[in-house]
This record gives structure tokens, C-alpha cells and sequence, in this order.
């Protein structure tokens, strides 16, 4: 578990956390939320109840799941307490009938239904992530390229599971390799560069960061479709060889331009620039206009 603890506040009101590097998963204190949620002035002996009343309606796998990590007491001490990552902490919001739950019992019923209507409907799915990433401040362009770059993910994590790797770790595995392969970095260190933790890397890459992870890995499925590999350790050689091509590729480019490919800047800061220069572009005819005045 990081060192990287932090104190966030929900309406003023403290709520432990913890930063899983590993897992890349936030860790919230469990008493913390239920004392936000309820008021309670034991959320200890309500969190205690309410685990009673999970394990009997079956949530088995969630009470076992819950783990206990070394947070700071109000007197400045750490002691264990139980932590539940986001995904754990809906569901246990979901038991506790408070006004303040419900807004998020909407959202995830409305979460719900928007996937089921996807699952019908996929064309949908593309129309949302089309319409969030607009709203984000990003370049119309630059979406497009992004949700082409979903098609090939999707297209090589089928091609994977057809040659018998499996969903979770061993896909994590193979993407890694092939991040490592054509950019010198693996996953997490190439976030580190850019500054994040649980935010989706591709988001926060440039146009050529992009377009080199689009070839890495249409190349890792073609190669794939064409070699028949068995199994995880055959895919492992051939998300090798699909992340050299575009590693050739990144060379190529950074020899010709004398400049890198890989930036360490986040799309915050790629999005500000743009906004920059679209401001400094809009202010150049008012300028020359001024200019001729004088």
C-alpha cells in the first residue's frame, strides 16, 4: 500500500483514503463514509450491524473482500480499520438508507441502465463516450482518433481471447509488454511520467503517443491472426513483436524530427495549451486591426 494517505473531504467532513500503487485503487475508510452518510456517533457499532445484515442477504464475497489497513486516528496514531475500494463502497452505500445515498443510488441506477441499453444498443456506447470527452475540453479530432484507438483495443483483446489468454491479469501482462516494447516504458511508469494514477493513460497522450499505441497494437493483431499463437506465453512473444514495430516507428520519427515522442504532459496541460493558442490565434486579426489604426 502507498504512503501516498490523504484526507479527503465530503461536505467538510474528513474521509480517510489510501492509494493502492499496485492495484491502482483507492481505499476509503468504511466507518468514515458510514459517519458521513448516517451522522451516526458510533459508525463503528452501525458498520458492525451492517455487516451482519450483508453477510445474511447473501453479500458473502463483499464482507469477505473487506480489508483492514493501517489509517491515522484522530490522535495522530495509525490503527487497522476496514477499507473498501469504490466499486465495494457503492455497494455497501446501497444498504444504508440515508438521504444523502440516494443521489448516488440514482446515479447507479442510471449507470445501470445506460449499460444495458449499450449491451442492445452499442452505437450508444460510442455516442456517450463521444459526447464525455467533448464536454472534457477535448479537440474534436483528437476524439476521433481516440475512439478508433478503442475499436483496435477491442479488436486485440478478442484476438487474445481466441488464442486462449485470459481477461484481467494476463491482458494487463500482454499490454504492458507492449507499451514497454515501443516506448521504453512500462504502464505505470509511463503514468508516472505524466503525472497520474488511476486516470486512463491513452487519454492523457498526445496525437503520436496515440497514433504509436493504434500501430503497437494493430500489429500485435495481425501478427497474432497470422502466427496462430497458443496460449499466453505464444501472445507474449507476438505483443513483443507488435510493440517493436511501432518502436521502430517512434525511432524513425524522433530521428528525423530531433525531437521526442514521448511527453510527459497530462491532457490538463495539453488541453490548456491548445486553448492557449487558440486565444492567441483569435487575437491576432483584433491586433493587425489595432496595429493599422495607428
Amino acid at each position: 500500500m502507498s504512503e501516498q494517505d490523504k484526507i479527503r473531504l465530503f461536505e467538510n467532513q474528513p474521509i480517510r483514503t489510501a492509494w493502492n500503487e499496485e492495484q491502482e485503487e483507492w481505499y476509503f475508510s468504511i466507518v468514515d463514509v458510514i459517519h458521513v452518510l448516517t451522522g451516526s456517533e458510533n459508525p463503528r457499532r452501525y458498520w458492525s450491524d451492517l455487516k451482519r445484515k450483508l453477510k445474511s442477504e447473501g453479500a458473502t464475497q463483499l464482507y469477505e473482500n473487506i480489508v483492514q489497513l493501517k489509517m491515522k486516528s484522530s490522535d495522530g496514531k495509525n490503527y487497522k480499520t476496514d477499507a473498501a475500494t469504490t466499486e465495494q463502497l457503492l455497494r455497501i452505500i446501497q444498504s444504508i438508507p440515508s438521504p444523502r445515498a440516494e443521489p448516488v443510488k440514482r446515479w447507479l441506477a442510471e449507470v445501470g441502465r445506460e449499460r444495458i441499453e449499450e449491451t442492445i444498443d452499442p452505437e450508444q456506447a460510442i455516442d456517450r463516450a463521444l459526447e464525455t470527452y467533448l464536454k472534457k475540453g477535448y479537440d474534436p479530432d483528437w476524439v476521433h482518433q481516440r475512439l478508433l484507438s478503442i475499436r483496435i483495443r477491442n479488436e486485440l483483446t478478442d484476438e487474445w481471447q481466441k488464442r486462449g489468454v485470459e481477461k484481467g491479469r494476463e491482458f494487463a501482462i500482454l499490454t504492458d509488454e507492449i507499451t514497454r516494447t515501443w516506448s521504453g516504458m512500462t504502464t505505470r511508469q509511463y503514468k508516472n511520467l505524466k503525472g497520474l494514477k488511476k486516470e486512463n493513460l491513452r487519454d492523457n497522450m498526445s496525437d503520436t503517443e496515440l497514433v504509436l499505441t493504434m500501430l503497437a497494437e494493430a500489429s500485435t493483431r495481425d501478427i497474432s491472426k497470422a502466427s496462430k499463437p497458443e496460449g499466453f506465453s505464444g501472445s507474449m512473444e507476438v505483443a513483443r513483436q507488435g510493440g517493436e514495430v511501432a518502436g521502430v516507428a517512434r525511432k524513425a520519427l524522433e530521428e528525423r524530427t530531433g525531437a521526442p515522442v514521448i511527453t510527459a504532459q497530462n491532457a490538463a496541460q495539453m488541453n490548456t495549451l491548445v486553448v492557449g493558442m487558440i486565444e492567441e490565434a483569435a487575437a491576432l486579426p483584433a491586433q493587425a486591426e489595432a496595429d493599422d489604426k495607428e
